[in-house]
């Protein structure tokens, strides 16, 4: 029926076949959450997001946060991105009206209570079905008022020791 050739190229095309197969099939990995894998064009990145750091109502500082927003499907990612401005706009105002910091340490951002506030908002413009989820790419904390290093002596001292300091001799 075969003959020797037809066998061996029917050989040689297998793994090939299976490999296409098995990557078919990882790409439908159900996530932690039984939705489908992070399907491409999904994500949007946002524009960094400047947040007030009080304790006690006295502003310590300000956190630095870059972000990026999950959306259910690549058409959902345009809109998003249509309406970036208003998002943007919604996660300026939620972070000034509501402390943001933890309450153990307000220098460090609770991001499970941020990130919920922040989809809440996305979801609010943009449509609830449509926004997934917020992943925090870096946090920065920037302090208002820094501390001053102590290993530097003090300004007004420098210029004093120079004066001190015998001028080279000439043999």
């Amino acid at each position: 029926m075969f003959g020797q050739r037809e066998r061996m190229r029917m050989l040689a095309a297998l793994p090939v076949l299976s490999l296409l197969l098995a990557s078919a099939v990882a790409g439908e990995k159900p996530t932690a959450e039984g939705g489908k894998k992070d399907e491409p064009g999904t994500h949007v990145e946002m524009p960094f997001l400047i947040a007030p750091m009080s304790v006690d109502g006295k502003l310590e500082g300000y956190a630095y946060i870059s972000s990026k927003l999950t959306t259910s499907t690549p058409t959902a990612s345009v809109e998003v991105r249509e309406k970036l401005a208003f998002i943007q706009d919604a996660f300026v105002r939620d972070v000034n009206a509501a402390p943001i910091g933890l309450s153990g340490d307000p220098t460090k951002v609770d991001t499970k209570l941020l990130g919920q506030r922040l989809v809440a908002d996305a979801r609010r413009i943009v449509g609830a079905s449509k926004v997934v989820t917020i992943t925090f790419k870096q946090i920065q904390f920037s302090p208002l008022h820094p501390k001053a290093q102590t290993d530097v002596p003090p300004p007004e001292k420098a210029p004093a020791a120079e004066a001190k300091a015998e001028p080279a001799k000439t043999p």
